[in-house]
């Protein structure tokens, strides 16, 4: 019998409870032990009013918070009318294994409110989100040490500014105010790179992926990233920057770009650019003059290609698609793209997965940068780069002497002298910090992988390294 006729289709909480089984099936917990990790700590969930266009409408909002072995909780508020208790608890509980396998110091939490932010004009969403933000934090549900919101679908910097300034309002003394969320504009206490941050950790990630040969030749690869042809799937916030950089540093084809109105197939490669620019003016990708376009977008995600980035919904793909999918390697930008069913399917047919649990803790990571940026109310690179400038100085005047005392027979390599003297600004430090950041979770994972025979994928080995963080962090406790 296939695997798809011994499976049903899970829900995405189900599908998160099914891969944490897998994982810790293969684990020595003491069964308390997992199933204190395994369970959510506590959901609030809020009903709240707002007066808008001469009558009072009422919003249902959630903020669950799975894991308090460390604190603040960190994770995102998405705006959405798919929300619900259940999705929210599968992605807090996500949110755990993540911050454990990047280690980020939080526990896992996530929130949502049910509204569709396209129907509300900018001041009308603005109340709601100050109304939400109200409803959360004086139930301490926002609070730079407790629990600590961020971006995610149908959220970004303008949100997150409102909320920060609500926060602000109620806690007039509170010299770390600006902690309390993180994705918030740079003008506002956030942070240079955290809008591709979730984007730009994919491409690190899949830099790490295809540094080990073994790895690409599991995938039936070869070579490096330079070439390889990919569908991205959603060219939101995160979809988009993990193309761009793919294509514009990597030397990547996009071949293929999936929208809600559709999709985009070019063989010799889209401009990622260009079709960004059509999708901010025309609210989708219908009408794109320069590729053929497919009003069924999900029938490019079966299209060959040697990477398929997911950077949308959950459960993209699921039992009805998994069978057709030919994509060599699958990673997974967004939250939960793979059902627990279509996993088993692509696992039993050879597909490569990077799991979500990594591939998209990019954000999470440079928004631990921010809260620490917060915290200690200076920015990256203040104090220590004109030092770094000055040192690197004396080394380049050395070598200018050495020139001239070999009556210029050697000379610098051009650009070498503006390149060396550039100290690092903040960017470039978030970058290197993301990157290191990204490697060494890979490195985790890639132990884990091809040391035990009995671990044979990628998600599995992720949530054996986040899980036994979290059972360290609460033994350390004596839980």
């Amino acid at each position: 019998m296939s695997v798809q006729g011994q499976i049903q289709e899970p829900t995405f909480r189900q599908s998160v409870d099914l891969m944490f089984n897998r994982a810790v099936g293969l684990m020595d917990l003491a069964p308390g032990l997992e199933e204190k990790i395994r369970v959510c700590n506590a959901t609030y969930t809020v009903r709240f009013g707002v007066r808008l266009r001469g009558q009072i409408q009422t919003f249902t909002g959630y903020r669950s918070v799975h894991s308090e072995h460390m604190e603040p909780v960190k994770g995102g508020i998405r705006y959405a009318m798919s929300v619900n208790q259940d999705e929210v608890e599968a992605l807090a509980a996500l949110m755990t294994y993540k911050c454990a396998l990047v280690e980020a110091p939080f526990g896992g939490s996530k929130g949502g409110l049910c509204v569709d932010p396209r129907e509300w004009e900018e001041h009308e969403l603005e109340q709601i989100t100050r109304r939400f933000a109200y409803e959360l934090a004086k139930r301490d549900l926002i609070h730079p040490a407790q629990n600590v919101p961020a971006p995610d679908m149908g959220t970004g910097e303008r949100e997150m500014a409102w909320i920060a300034d609500q926060y602000r309002r109620m806690n007039t003394t509170d010299i770390n105010a600006a902690a309390c969320v993180t994705g918030k504009p740079t003008n506002a206490g956030g942070i240079q790179g955290r809008v591709e941050a979730t984007g730009r950790g994919v491409q690190y990630a899949l830099r790490e992926f295809f540094r080990e040969a073994r790895d690409v030749a599991a995938a039936n690869m070869s070579g490096t990233l330079e070439g390889k042809t990919v569908i991205v799937q959603g060219l939101g916030n995160v979809g988009y920057h993990a193309a761009h950089f793919l294509q514009s540093e990597d030397g990547c084809t996009i071949k293929a770009i999936i929208e809600h109105d559709g999709a985009l197939l070019d063989h010799r490669g889209l401009d990622v650019e260009k079709v960004r620019e059509w999708i901010n003016k025309h609210g989708g990708v219908t009408g794109y003059p320069d590729a053929r376009h497919f009003e069924d977008g999900s029938m490019l995600l079966e299209e060959e290609c040697d990477i398929l980035i997911p950077a949308a919904m959950e459960a993209v793909i699921n039992l009805s698609n998994a069978e057709n999918i030919k994509a060599k390697l699958i990673i997974e930008a967004a939250n939960g793209p793979i059902t627990a069913g279509a996993d088993a399917i692509l696992r039993e047919k050879g597909v490569m997965i990077i799991p979500d649990l990594y591939a998209n803790a990019g954000g999470v990571t440079v928004s631990y940068f921010e809260w620490v940026k917060n915290l200690s109310h200076i920015r990256f690179g203040r104090m220590q780069r004109r030092q770094e400038e000055a040192r690197h100085e004396l080394i380049v005047k050395e070598l200018e002497r050495l020139d001239r005392y070999l009556g210029n027979a050697w000379t610098l390599s051009p650009d070498f002298k503006t390149k060396y003297l550039r100290g690092a600004d903040e960017l470039e430090l978030v970058r290197s910090g993301l990157d290191d950041t990204m490697r060494g979770a890979f490195e985790s994972m890639r132990a884990i992988y091809h040391n035990r025979a009995d671990v044979t994928d990628y998600r599995t080995a992720a949530y054996i390294v986040g899980i036994e963080r979290v059972a360290a962090s609460y033994r350390a406790k004596g839980l």
